[in-house]
């Protein structure tokens, strides 16, 4: 079976996520995650996550990937055991002594061996697999023919999983100090405050104050600045070389970002499943959330394809303006995300669904009042329409390129 692993940043992202066709789930919760910001999962969300993922068919992987220090360690165990009786279904662990210390905890919980280990080989690979890990989340540095040389020699009940889609970290399977080093936030306990985005110029050291661009490019020189990985044409290449799971980077990401990107991976990966091209709408939708340049990481190994030198910014083409809570008897009830008109050119996206158009006759808001204009952040409003859609679609407004 082929798995898309999507994020989940907090209980929002986890539905939407579950909603648009991901067979499971990763996030963290309130220790030993890698990313700080997305630790939204205390034990009592966790169980309703976990709950609501279980009901829809998901699975749910609790990262505890983080490089614990000698008393984080110790909190281990019972950290470990709030989240198995929240009935999470995997850990997703790069520590050795972490991984001993959980199979010890809870024996019957599933390992997965986190990019983080930085695994590359099948050596290393066997060895995990000794220690009781069911998965290995390879490294992003390791190519498509590689992948296949871990396949070829490992068991065959251990699973390899991949990232497919997302931000990649410009040190080797995110093992950087830059972070740490400049700023005191440790990049290695989810604290990264990515200065491989910033922005640098060279000084002589005879020359204090004259400042030098490295390259050539408006604003200065982002000589450190990876692109984003996208897969999504690429996905059969993986499933040929022995990969089980497809992952989504982005715990730190939207709801909309997780909806889409997710939405259209399931596109593309059941027309992988099914010997069918991937449609074009798919490959157009990962576009559609911001982003920066794509590349296809090192998985064909073109290293000088991978890194973007002249901005470290995001490109957006779509702004995610509402979310449709249900539609009853012809009304469709709305919470307002981001300022629109209903002369604006809308279009839905729905679970499982290609995007539609959708043309809003007016708009009634929470006083009742009717409007062309929704400028108040969060507000419920509805307005009449001849279809309907399922509760959780999104409503956005593309924006025109320049």
């Amino acid at each position: 079976m082929l798995e898309l692993l999507s994020p989940a940043g907090d209980l929002e992202c986890l539905m939407s996520a579950v909603d648009y066709g991901c067979d499971a789930v990763y996030l963290g919760s309130t220790m030993f995650g890698m990313r700080a910001g997305a630790a939204k999962f205390d034990p009592e969300t966790l169980r309703n996550g976990v709950e609501y993922a279980h009901a829809k068919g998901a699975r749910v992987y609790l990262t505890c990937n983080t490089v614990p220090s000698n008393d984080e360690i110790e909190l281990l165990p019972e950290f470990i055991k709030t989240a198995y009786d929240c009935g999470i279904d995997a850990a997703i662990v790069s520590d050795i002594g972490c991984i001993a210390l959980i199979k010890r905890t809870v024996p019957d919980l599933e390992i997965h061996v986190s990019t983080q280990a930085g695994v590359v080989n099948y050596v290393t690979a066997n060895e995990l697999y000794k220690m009781g890990a069911k998965r290995v989340v390879l490294a992003r540095e390791v190519d498509i023919e590689n992948i296949k040389r871990i396949r070829d020699n490992i068991p065959e009940d251990m699973d390899i999983e991949v990232f497919v889609h997302g931000a990649m970290c410009v040190s080797f399977s995110g093992r950087c100090l830059l972070s740490a080093f400049m700023t005191g936030r440790n990049a290695n306990k989810g604290e990264c405050a990515q200065p491989c985005r910033w922005k640098y110029h060279l000084v002589e050291e005879k020359r204090p104050g004259d400042y030098y661009e490295l390259s050539e490019g408006d604003g200065g020189s982002y000589i450190l600045n990876a692109k984003d990985m996208c897969m999504i044409e690429h996905l059969k290449e993986l499933k040929d070389a022995g990969v089980t799971s497809f992952k989504i980077e982005g715990r730190a990401k939207s709801a909309y970002y997780t909806a889409t990107v997710t939405n259209a991976y399931r596109a593309a990966l059941d027309a992988v499943k099914n010997g069918e091209p991937i449609p074009k709408w798919a490959v157009d939708e990962v576009y559609k959330v911001s982003h920066r340049q794509y590349c296809t990481g090192f998985y064909f190994n073109k290293d000088d394809a991978n890194q973007y030198y002249e901005n470290s910014g995001y490109i957006r083409e779509c702004d995610f303006v509402g979310v449709i809570d249900s539609c009853e008897n012809g009304r469709v009830n709305i919470t307002q995300r981001n300022y629109f008109t209903v002369h604006d050119d809308l279009e839905v996206l729905s679970p499982g669904k290609t995007p539609v158009k959708l043309d809003i006759p007016y708009l009634i808001n929470s006083k009742g009042e009717q409007t062309e204009i929704a400028n108040r952040a969060t507000e419920k409003m509805y307005f009449d329409y001849p279809v309907s859609f399922p509760p959780h679609s999104i409503i956005r407004k593309p924006l025109s390129k320049k």
